[in-house]
């Protein structure tokens, strides 16, 4: 079978010998760097390792409580909104879907900020995640 024939590791034909070379160059650059950021990771004393694997832990449950109190908040919002509404004679769908209006308003408006009701801060931090958002704010 000649060279050209070959499938490489990617799954891609392999068009000769240079690009053969290429490909295991890059892999083995790619390794290196793996190899270099694990003995810079094994050189550190046990006691540093494990100080940031504890830093990490508390972080990560800092953001679980966090969540837990943004979760309860957005639930009991939603339950004045819905018994509001109710008073009002405005049906729960009728509230989902304006509220999913506004959900979009801000992900594909131009600086659109509910009034003033979201922070510029906050604003960054939906613009950074908006791909993501968009998904699960898709009204159909």
């Amino acid at each position: 079978m000649p060279l050209s024939d070959k499938p490489s590791t990617a799954g891609a034909p392999i068009a000769d010998a240079g690009d053969a070379l290429l490909a295991a160059q890059a892999q083995s650059e790619a390794m290196a760097e793996q190899l270099d950021a694990l003995n810079d990771l094994l050189a550190k004393p046990l006691n540093e390792i494990l100080a940031e694997r504890d830093k990490f832990k508390e972080a990560a449950a800092a953001w679980d409580a966090f969540g837990a109190m943004w979760l309860l908040s957005q639930r009991a919002m939603k339950r004045v909104a819905l018994d509001l509404a109710a008073q009002q004679g405005v049906s729960e769908a009728e509230v989902v879907n304006r509220a999913m209006a506004y959900a979009n308003d801000v992900l594909n408006g131009d600086g659109v900020d509910l009034g003033g009701t979201i922070a510029e801060p906050q604003m960054a931090h939906i613009a950074r995640h908006r791909a993501l958002l968009r998904k699960q704010f898709r009204q159909g």
